[in-house]
């Protein structure tokens, strides 16, 4: 099985079908042994019957008791041969499956690890969490048809082949057999694969919702969207459950049929099996060998349909992991240029934005998502024609655009680890700057309160702290980078009015003479700001400070209004 520090290998992702014939051939010698096994434990239960009408035909109905016990014996030695062979052949696929799961995790945790900041930009966290919770079991799922799917085309082979010794009918309705399980299934798993794939799809924008809904609540409350949101979530919950029954339909016909198929199959041919013997064609033995066979069969005819049930759901479940994996990351150019010497004009021509530096700018707008994509196109996060300094930005060296602008989403991640190391990020900071950082974003409390202080252990996530402290160790942390350019998302939304009034004043001083954009609806940190861009449909409908906007722009001041009616209301509770 994969080693957790093995490298997986390259995946092939030229579709669904190549990605699960790549899981098979990063592991062949298990995969042969699988089909092997497989082939042998089931071809075995098809001797079982063989063996019988042996000891019937030359020992108990001549009453020769020496054959007849040593066809006895030979049915008992197959008998537990054959268990062994199903231990083992259990283990082989089980590593087998366990090393397509490990192994499609690892991709996928790579492709993350790739995409670095990216990630959140191109794909939703609901697509992660389904393929995470559900694709890659279904994966590993479907490489069961490597060996008992197999197994199940050899038994069918070999049980056809010895039913032409006994009958030439017999032979021939068995391998037609086949054929007709395909006409019968066959169009089911097709619809199968349709139903599946836009299940699929909306269960993952389902499941994206659920983290903005969880993340965003007070933002959604603040603007008068909750109601919104919610009755839109409650519809789409409708719609997936509506699809999931109509995958459940197809699903229960398949599996009908996969019990159905063989059982009328066994009845037809023993039908014909007992009309023989009674005619004399056949004998008692062959009469009970047959019945053996067909009983046999029910295996075989039943991964058959199982196996086609598997791979068309593990095909679909391929695709959105080939689809994940053959997103790109943000690359920088190999001809590119260096980025100004000197602090220079951030200036986005689809917005009509121009960020100043040495400058705090606020970003206001009705929609959240228009203020977070100017944000992500100023920091070079989409492709844009953004200019920074008059040379466009996706022409500069990559390396420079990061070490000199910073975007700090107030959902960034937090690792687990001691809470100097988490604001401190990959350089070493001395004690006074921590300590500034600290002070700017109001953090004093939260260092306080914990018992070691900054070498205090914080939770992944910061499950430990509250939905303020996060936000505030998070501005901590932008804070201690000190980029030339600082572009901050939402940095006090979840705060209390008397925290945030101390960080819009804190921020401001700390920021002194530096670029700062941040984005924001809160009256008390708009008010600090310099330049305030009111945003409508994502463009500068209008600039200037905010007592100016609030005077001169009805939208502006209806949109901020219902911030400082919440504000009041709180203010009132304390």
């Amino acid at each position: 099985m994969i080693d957790a520090y093995e490298d997986p290998g390259t995946p092939d992702c030229r579709g669904g079908w190549h990605y699960l014939w790549w899981l098979v051939r990063r592991q062949p010698g298990r995969s042969v042994a699988g089909a092997v096994v497989a082939s042998v434990w089931m071809a075995l239960m098809a001797l079982t019957p063989y063996l019988l009408s042996r000891a019937i035909d030359e020992g108990l109905e001549p009453g020769d008791q020496a054959a007849l016990a040593g066809w006895s014996a030979a049915v008992l030695g197959a008998g537990v041969f054959n268990a062994w062979l199903g231990v083992v052949r259990h283990r082989t696929m089980t590593k087998l499956r366990m090393d397509a799961n490990f192994r499609t995790v690892k991709v996928v945790v790579g492709q993350s690890v790739r995409l670095g900041a990216a990630l959140s930009r191109q794909t939703g966290a609901g697509e992660v969490v389904t393929i995470g919770v559900g694709d890659v079991q279904t994966i590993s799922t479907s490489l069961t048809v490597v060996g008992p799917g197999l197994a199940a085309v050899i038994t069918y082979a070999v049980v056809a082949a010895l039913l032409l010794s006994v009958s030439l009918q017999l032979s021939v309705v068995i391998l037609l057999g086949v054929p007709l399980i395909a006409i019968l299934v066959g169009p089911l798993m097709g619809r199968l694969q349709g139903t599946e794939t836009g299940y699929r799809e909306r269960q993952g924008v389902l499941s994206a919702r659920i983290a903005d809904l969880a993340g965003g609540l007070r933002v959604l409350n603040g603007l008068g969207g909750k109601g919104l949101f919610a009755d839109r979530f409650r519809r789409d919950s409708r719609e997936l459950r509506e699809q999931g029954y109509r995958v459940g339909s197809v699903t229960s016909w398949i599996q009908a049929l996969g019990m159905g198929l063989p059982t009328l199959f066994l009845a037809v041919v023993t039908w014909l099996a007992a009309r023989l013997a009674a005619q004399g064609d056949i004998t008692v033995g062959q009469l009970v060998s047959v019945y053996g066979y067909v009983a046999v069969l029910v295996m075989p005819v039943y991964f058959f349909i199982d196996c086609g049930y598997q791979l068309s759901r593990g095909v679909v479940a391929a695709r959105r992991v080939v689809r994940f994996l053959t997103l790109e990351p943000v690359t920088g150019r190999p001809d590119a240029v260096d980025a100004p010497s000197s602090p220079a004009v951030l200036h986005d021509p689809e917005s009509g934005v121009r960020v100043v530096p040495g400058r705090l700018t606020a970003l206001v707008g009705g929609r959240p998502a228009d203020s977070g994509a100017l944000v992500d196109r100023l920091g070079r996060y989409t492709e844009s024609a953004v200019t920074w300094g008059g040379v466009r930005l996706d022409e500069i060296a990559l390396a420079q655009v990061r070490e000199r602008i910073l975007v700090a989403d107030n959902e960034a991640d937090l690792f687990a680890g001691t809470l100097r190391a988490l604001v401190g990020g990959r350089r070493d900071h001395d004690d006074k700057a921590v300590t500034r950082a600290v002070h700017a974003a109001v953090a004093d409390d939260i260092v306080l309160g914990l018992p070691d202080g900054l070498d205090s252990a914080v939770d992944a996530q910061g499950r430990s702290l509250s939905g303020g402290q996060r936000q505030r160790v998070r501005l901590v942390r932008a804070l201690l980078a000190d980029p030339e350019v600082l572009l901050a998302v939402e940095p006090t939304s979840a705060l209390d009015a008397h925290t945030e009034a101390a960080v819009a004043t804190r921020l401001r001083a700390a920021r002194e003479g530096r670029t700062t954009v941040v984005t924001s609806t809160s009256p008390l940190l708009l008010d600090r700001a310099d330049t305030v861009y009111f945003l409508v449909d994502g463009k500068a409908a209008a600039m200037g400070t905010h007592r100016e906007l609030l005077a001169s722009e009805p939208g502006y001041r209806a949109l901020v209004a219902r911030e400082m009616d919440a504000l009041d209301a709180e203010e009132a509770v304390r």
